[in-house]
């Protein structure tokens, strides 16, 4: 297997700016943050919705966003503090099995919270009977370990952890010229396609029924008030037609929007680059492209949390009241 830090790495040396060190640490602070305080949301709502399969999942992805947060800006301010890569092989590997891992675990489990939204809404009698906090935390483990197989394979020869340009970064070699390189790329990149379009199929099959949602109407002749929608189809299932049901629709629609932006550059460059003529790789590769897609997926970590904070306003609201309650009361 090809040194990591031999390949690509005829670039010239690193001319790192303070203003990208300073946008980098403030990512890293504002997604920690971010993920910090959804979290702590989580933690503070009430029983029956932390036991919620949804919120189960967005917990889950709140966890891997920080971690994957946690695992990847630091080793980019160190580049930019020392103004070259601060390790050698081991931490090329360390950095590209985590942008891999987080990438692709991320996209898991969003396509979970999708699969989980679709039942709930389309399929209540089903979800009712079979789906439970518990399978989410199931699956959120299977989706660990299964994306943890998938993203150390080429730690052991089916394909190559590299540094690309400038030198910054640890990826995939997504310009293999060897068969096993090339097809780690498209399976990698195939397995996030699979995710994205489950994904996306599953948030179009509920929009018809939460677009129209309406839990009840009144009846104009006898004034008796009588269920619509899904509510209608179920009478004996009032949850699946709460409000509370459907913002959970809308938020897992606008979490599929930010992961959509943020991926899929980064998915079109791996089948973009692997598919280049090897005469186009050799000579001089679109780097530019490149170095575009990488602080789009960068973004995703950051600007997840805060979409589940904005749409949990008042619960925030509560938790910041009862955190200066608790601060007056150690100042007094």
């Amino acid at each position: 297997m090809l040194s990591p830090l031999r390949n690509h790495s005829a670039s010239p040396p690193l001319r790192l700016e303070s203003k990208s060190l300073m946008v980098s640490a403030t990512m890293f602070a504002v997604g920690v943050l971010g993920n910090l305080v959804a979290i702590v949301v989580l933690c503070i709502s009430k029983k029956e919705q932390k036991e919620n399969t949804f919120y189960t999942l967005v917990c889950g992805m709140a966890i891997t966003d920080l971690l994957g947060t946690c695992f990847t800006s630091p080793v980019v301010i160190a580049t930019y503090v020392a103004n070259r890569w601060p390790g050698g092989t081991l931490l090329c590997q360390f950095f590209s099995f985590s942008m891999l891992f987080f990438g692709s675990a991320g996209m898991s489990i969003l396509c979970a919270m999708a699969v989980e939204r679709y039942l709930a809404i389309n399929h209540p009698y089903f979800y009712s009977q079979h789906i439970d906090w518990t399978m989410a935390r199931f699956a959120s483990l299977v989706t660990y370990l299964a994306n943890t197989v998938l993203c150390a394979m080429p730690s052991f020869g089916f394909g190559q952890h590299v540094s690309h340009f400038p030198g910054t970064w640890c990826y995939l070699n997504w310009r293999a010229m060897d068969p096993l390189g090339a097809c780690y790329s498209f399976l990698y990149g195939g397995v996030m396609l699979v995710l994205i379009a489950v994904t996306v199929v599953c948030n179009l099959g509920g929009v018809h029924i939460a677009g129209g949602h309406e839990p009840e109407d009144q009846d104009r002749e006898d004034g008796a008030v009588r269920p619509r929608g899904v509510a209608a189809r179920f009478p004996r299932l009032p949850s699946v037609t709460s409000a509370a049901e459907i913002q959970m629709f809308w938020l897992m629609i606008l979490m599929t929007i930010v992961f959509l932006v943020c991926s899929i550059p980064l998915v079109v460059r791996i089948f973009v680059n692997q598919l280049r003529d090897p005469a186009y790789i050799l000579g001089k590769p679109d780097y530019s492209s490149d170095l575009l897609a990488i602080p789009f997926a960068s973004f995703n970590p950051i600007l997840d949390p805060w979409v589940y904070i904005l749409c949990r306003k008042n619960l925030l609201l509560k938790g910041c009241e009862r955190l200066k309650r608790v601060v007056a009361q150690v100042k007094g």
